[in-house]
């Protein structure tokens, strides 16, 4: 039986981050505008090391590169996904993210993002930014150049435990006092449309408008969530989404809980809450593991909540 991989995460500083990091999950976080933990990433602007084990001291890139027997031999040329806890305590940039026919061509070969939120925790009266009010492109451009902010861009209101898919297109924003735990594809390509004309070291951040134009589909059409809940001895699941990237699911442990996640390539493991062991292995919130092809059933005890993400569609292929 392969072993688990567990991960180091890496740290990112933000104009927008703050300390929740630290205070709710522990880490160790290089300084009081922690943005993002990247928990599970391969990318080259933060490639997590695994922490022990036989391949301790490795970075996962270099794990997909050496060991594709480790990820089900799926012959892709990266890592699919990454996991990432995010703490807003300032608003995001209005955003978009290409999908891979534009960051192909303009990005230098990059994915497009694809990604996911489920809301760990925020204040009582947090919202987001997702979607825009344009009935078309035209217009959509028109009020962008216009920089008529206040009419375009929809915001709603948002609670502990929402979950939302953000496709590519879709405008979007975390927005202060938000703890959201991300799970997407293997891209850090986001186009800036506004910035609340804030600096960054006495200078305005880059905004992308052109690309940010290109890229905005509209009308605005907004995901439909279906969540689909199953009752496990010891567990209880919710599918949250199944795309063509990714398939994610929500486990409530209580007690003991035997998993077989059956013939993914791998299953990339986050704890949110509580504590207990995975096969005799303590584990705790904070905690991100990668279960390798063909783990085999695992046994789980303890109270926790754990977030399990898989490729899925053309990212397994």
């Amino acid at each position: 039986m392969s072993e688990i991989l567990w991960l180091t995460p890496v740290f990112k500083e933000m104009i927008w981050g703050g300390e929740r990091l630290s205070t709710v999950f522990h880490y160790d976080i290089p300084c009081e505008r922690t943005g993002e933990c990247w928990a599970i990433s391969a990318h080259p602007n933060g490639d997590c090391v695994i922490a022990s084990g036989a391949y301790a001291g490795k970075t996962l890139s270099q794990l997909w590169d050496e060991h594709p027997e480790l990820f089900g031999n799926t012959g892709g040329d990266r890592f699919p996904l990454l996991t990432k806890i995010i703490d807003a305590k300032d608003d995001l940039s209005i955003q978009v993210h290409p999908n891979d026919e534009y960051a192909a061509i303009h990005e230098n070969g990059s994915l497009g993002k694809t990604e996911c939120w489920y809301v760990l925790d925020c204040d009582e009266d947090a919202q987001i930014v997702i979607g825009h009010h344009a009935r078309n492109h035209e217009e959509m451009k028109q009020m962008i150049e216009e920089k008529r902010w206040d009419d375009f861009i929809r915001v709603v209101p948002i609670k502990k435990g929402d979950f939302f898919q953000i496709n590519p297109g879709c405008l979007h924003a975390i927005k202060g006092g938000t703890l959201i735990f991300e799970t997407q594809q293997n891209s850090d390509i986001t186009y800036r449309v506004y910035d609340y004309d804030r600096l960054s070291d006495g200078k305005l951040r880059p905004l992308h408008v052109k690309q940010s134009i290109d890229t905005i589909e509209a009308p605005f059409v907004e995901s439909e969530n279906r969540f689909e809940t199953v009752e496990h001895d010891g567990a209880v699941q919710t599918r949250f989404i199944s795309c063509d990237y990714y398939t994610v699911d929500k486990y409530e442990v209580d007690g003991t809980f035997v998993s077989d996640f059956g013939d993914v390539p791998f299953m990339n493991v986050s704890m949110i809450e509580g504590e207990g062991t995975v096969d005799g292995q303590p584990v705790k919130m904070g905690d991100h593991l990668i279960l390798p092809y063909h783990y085999g059933a695992c046994e789980w005890k303890g109270r926790f909540t754990m977030i399990c993400a898989s490729p899925s569609g053309d990212s397994a292929e």
